[in-house]
């Protein structure tokens, strides 16, 4: 047994030069870059062949994309400017701050085309920068989802407290939440929105307390935007909870309800709104906007025309490279 042991033992011992010889081999190979590697030859024939497939495969996707965009039917309505009275039209935002001057605006919407519930009903801001630095970093996410038990909102400056009391929900974004409301009647009826679901699920059960309240909310002498309801929790209040994921760029939309009753064609939508949110300040835009969907979602042109400019891009590219090759082939 000690015998064996000592031959197992010994040939152990010479397979470890083997070993470290394979292994400074390896290196040596890897540091020269020579490791046995696939290396596809660009012929002519395949750099075309590859463009083509590509246009080929890109151009109908484009297509198909293009068309389920355009199927999605939308009515866009800006009211900022009309909904001014003739007498602050020289002074609009005298006009927005004055709370003695009634707000209420009715605009006429007609249906051009049969449009299938859900129907979606969105207000749309331009001129308007949520991604600016400050104004992004003006929340807490962890007094949203704890309330008073956070007690560093130092993060939420200028809206941090109000009268020596802190403010729930802090931060200039809570702050500016969008006030504008909107009643449709249809023909003698009113359309019924429902208001409900229009924010993220994640946003709503792990961002927003269910047992967080307002509080000392807006009643600083200077006021952003809506009120809340103290009496209901933020992670029931939706309005709040779309208004909070800001937008990437100055001109966005945002989710106001559904309607969930199809419209005919040539119907008339009466809206009765409220024109509380000032824009005016910035020069900005109001807009309301009733669209149906499609399976990818709201109207956007920009993925089709990408795609189809990106294949006839690849079919030229492969015609030209074809002509240089039969010009001048190798």
């Amino acid at each position: 047994m000690w015998g064996g042991s000592t031959s197992s033992d010994s040939t152990r011992v010479r397979s470890i030069p083997i070993r470290s010889g394979q292994c400074k081999a390896f290196l040596s190979q890897f540091k020269q870059q020579s490791l046995p590697a696939c290396k596809p030859v660009l012929t002519p024939a395949w750099v075309i062949a590859i463009h083509l497939l590509l246009g080929f495969v890109f151009i109908p996707i484009g297509l198909v994309t293009l068309h389920a965009s355009r199927g999605v039917l939308e009515i866009v309505d800006r009211y900022d400017a009309d909904c001014v009275p003739e007498e602050f039209k020289g002074n609009k935002v005298s006009y927005i701050k004055d709370t003695s001057v009634p707000k209420n605006c009715t605009r006429i919407l007609k249906v051009h085309k049969y449009m299938k519930a859900p129907i979606y009903i969105y207000y749309q801001l331009d001129n308007y920068y949520q991604n600016h630095r400050r104004y992004v970093k003006s929340r807490s996410d962890q007094q949203l989802l704890h309330g008073l038990k956070y007690n560093d909102t130092s993060s939420c400056k200028p809206e941090e407290s109000n009268n020596g009391l802190p403010i729930v929900p802090c931060g200039l974004i809570a702050w500016s939440l969008f006030n504008d409301t909107y009643t449709f009647i249809h023909g003698t009826a009113e359309l019924r929105v429902n208001r409900k679901n229009i924010a993220w699920k994640s946003d709503r059960d792990h961002k927003f307390g269910k047992h967080v309240y307002p509080f000392n909310f807006q009643n600083g002498t200077l006021i952003g935007g809506g009120k809340l309801d103290p009496n209901i929790p933020l992670g029931d209040q939706e309005d709040l909870i779309v208004w909070m994921r800001t937008s990437a760029l100055p001109s966005f939309r945002k989710i106001y309800g559904r309607i969930e009753e199809d419209l005919e064609a040539d119907d008339v939508i009466v809206v009765h709104l409220m024109n509380n949110y000032n824009t005016y300040s910035f020069g900005g835009k109001k807009k309301l906007v009733i669209s149906t969907s499609s399976w990818l979602g709201g109207r956007n042109d920009f993925l089709g025309v990408a795609y189809i400019f990106v294949g006839s891009s690849a079919v030229i590219l492969s015609l030209v490279f074809l002509l240089l090759h039969v010009k001048n082939p190798r």
